[in-house]
């Protein structure tokens, strides 16, 4: 391919997989835009980045400032949902290029009238351009150029400040060259910064041994606002399948009053657009929604593509499942895990395409509804492309709709989800428990190249999943959990009251809950107070007056000289919230140590005074050097500071 331009541009960032997938952020978010720009020869040249919304005609343009060996950055804010398009542009600036070797040669006393003359040529085209009071001056650097009565005038202007920024401000981009154009999508902010709370609606009840309804559900509500979660995410609502339905603690045989697996979905009282009979009506659903939201908290669903044996897809869509010889259908499997009662879709069948269009439309009924948040069930089982496609069309009529993405499973894996479009995403945070593993995996979370594309979602626990250091742990471990996933991730999760009365029984040998509520109906005192509910309120209610911690990237490890002590600073994009969180990893003995604090990243020098305060306890304290005294103890293991310069 010929191009006249001499302008090479290379490695933009950021970009995902050759800008195959857009990179993802919220409104008003910064997009720092890096390349390398460079040119044959000593030329003088300039970037700029160009970027503009799906509904815009006009590119937005900002300059781009050389950093060294030719590395140009650029900095921009998105303002709107939906998508953007960016790419850089690069030219050979002559009209700079001209100023900087004219500023040479009067330097070294050089005659420079010739070159005056070819500075007329640069400056005319831009008279068509300027304002008034830039065209005067212009025009009087276009005269004395021209006289060499005047030469001395000349020279001056010509070095001038004032003329540079003209130039700057109407660059001739001769030639000029571009990257390829790349995406960003942009969402609400929510999907950046959101607190989830999940709990089983059928084991609301008042009544021990009664199922639950959406009504029980309202009377939590309040309580859920109170301990500050804006995010309420319910298990499967569904019909539970009867046909291979499990018994309590996962048994094949389900006895009378066996409620099932709220995964094993459809029945006789229907499939995914319906809800279980059990909990209300769709006009109840309705009203719990619309409270919910009167308490500033979104319900979320649970998006779950399978069937149970006698859902009414297996009679009426036979091809969606893949039959044995033997007349039968597949159960699903994880070996050594079985799924009796549940039925896996077959994803290559031949009528696919109203599959698919099954899918959307069950996502459609359900949006139609008001709900608006999605937590999609195992979606590494269900092929990538499908999950591209299912989302673009959603978010073409609902853009504020958020997918979080359950699935614990390869890391190529996860990551792909969320380049396919997950907003957010399951993590290994629920395993990583000491201070090397925790660091490694947040630099790979923040200072990768997934920061652009995979917001990560921390849960302490699941339904799924009773971590072996959750086990028998005592109430400072719970806290310490709490304040790693609330502090160093901006979206978070816990399965309660599961989490918060620190009920944790397990099966031996496996990070499975004992008696799973997910097989049986559970009866919790709702509004049981101790310190883990107090302080969960405590640190939600922070997290949503510190801008700090609303989102993920913006944190830096810093060095303290004890490895059971993890300390790290987080700052918001114009850095007038800062905050110093320490918090300790062991359960039963205090620690103690120092801290360094990263004095370059605060602004400040040595001596310079500081006052750090606790934004849990209120005390304050005074600093004055890098490195500071700090001392946890299990009964209230973490430091979130606010720090005041």
């Amino acid at each position: 391919m010929q191009n006249q331009s001499r302008v090479v541009i290379d490695a933009v960032s950021p970009q995902i997989n050759g800008g195959e997938f857009f990179i993802k952020r919220v409104v008003n978010e910064i997009v720092n835009v890096d390349a390398h720009v460079l040119v044959d020869g000593h030329d003088v040249i300039a970037a700029s980045v160009l970027y503009k919304h799906e509904s815009q005609r006009k590119w937005n343009e900002v300059r781009m400032q050389h950093i060294e060996n030719d590395e140009w950055k650029a900095t921009f804010s998105v303002e709107k949902q939906g998508f953007y398009a960016y790419k850089v542009q690069g030219w050979v600036d002559y009209a700079l290029n001209w100023q900087h070797g004219i500023e040479r040669k009067i330097d070294d006393n050089q005659h420079v009238k010739s070159e005056l003359l070819e500075g007329i040529t640069l400056l005319e085209p831009l008279l068509n351009k300027a304002s008034k009071e830039e065209k005067d001056f212009l025009q009087s650097c276009i005269n004395d150029f021209a006289s060499e009565a005047n030469y001395n005038a000349a020279v001056s202007a010509a070095k001038s400040q004032e003329l540079h920024q003209i130039f700057v401000k109407y660059p001739e981009k001769h030639l000029a060259n571009e990257s390829k154009t790349f995406e960003i999508y942009v969402d609400r902010k929510k999907a950046r910064f959101s607190t989830w709370y999940e709990f089983f609606p059928r084991s609301a009840s008042e009544v021990e041994g009664q199922h639950g309804t959406f009504k029980d559900c309202e009377r939590v509500l309040p309580r859920v606002a109170q301990m500050g979660f804006d995010t309420l995410y319910f298990p499967p609502v569904h019909p539970i399948g009867e046909v291979n339905r499990k018994g309590k603690n996962n048994t094949t045989e389900a006895h009378d009053g066996d409620v099932g697996s709220a995964w094993g979905i459809g029945s006789k009282h229907g499939g995914h657009k319906d809800l279980h009979p059990q909990l209300g009506s769709v006009k109840d659903f309705k009203r719990l929604i619309k409270k919910a939201k009167d308490l500033n908290i979104e319900i979320a669903m649970d998006y779950a593509l399978q069937a149970a044996p006698d859902h009414p897809w297996v009679t009426s869509h036979p091809d969606w499942f893949k039959w044995r010889p033997d007349g039968t259908v597949q159960y699903a499997e994880n070996p050594p895990k079985k799924y009796q009662d549940i039925l896996p879709i077959y994803w290559e069948s031949k009528d696919y395409k109203n599959l698919w269009k099954e899918c959307l439309d069950t996502m459609l009924y359900w949006i139609d509804c008001g709900i608006h948040v999605f937590r999609v069930d195992n979606p590494h089982t269900k092929p990538y492309y499908f999950w591209n496609w299912l989302i673009s069309e959603v978010k073409k009529k609902h853009p504020d709709v958020i997918f979080l993405a359950e699935a614990f499973t390869k890391p190529k894996v996860m990551q792909r989800l969320a380049k396919e479009g997950y907003s957010q995403s399951y993590t290994y945070f629920t395993w990583r428990d000491n201070k090397h593993e925790l660091i490694t995996y947040m630099n790979e979370l923040t200072q990768t190249e997934m920061r652009d594309y995979m917001q990560p979602n921390f849960w302490p626990n699941t339904p799924d999943i009773n971590p072996f250091h959750l086990q028998g742990a005592n109430e400072s471990k719970y806290l310490q959990r709490y304040a790693l996933a609330a502090t160093l991730s901006s979206s978070i999760g816990i399965y309660g009251p599961v989490f918060e009365q620190m009920i944790s029984d397990a099966i031996p040998g496996k990070e499975e809950y004992y008696m799973s509520e997910k097989f049986q109906l559970k009866h919790y005192d709702w509004f049981k107070d101790n310190k883990l509910t107090l302080l969960i309120s405590k640190i939600n209610a922070i997290r949503h007056e510190n801008e700090a911690l609303q989102q993920t990237n913006n944190i830096k490890f810093c060095t303290v000289e004890n490895d059971n002590l993890l300390a790290f600073y987080k700052w918001n994009q114009n850095r007038t919230n800062e905050l110093l969180i320490i918090i300790s990893l062991d359960q039963y003995y205090s620690q103690q140590a120092n801290v360094q604090l990263p004095m370059h990243d605060l602004g400040i020098h040595h001596g310079q005074q500081l006052r750090v305060e606790d934004l849990v306890t209120g005390s304050s304290y005074n600093w004055h050097s890098e490195w500071n005294f700090v001392e946890l103890h299990p009964t209230l293991p973490f430091h979130i500071f606010k720090i005041n310069k």
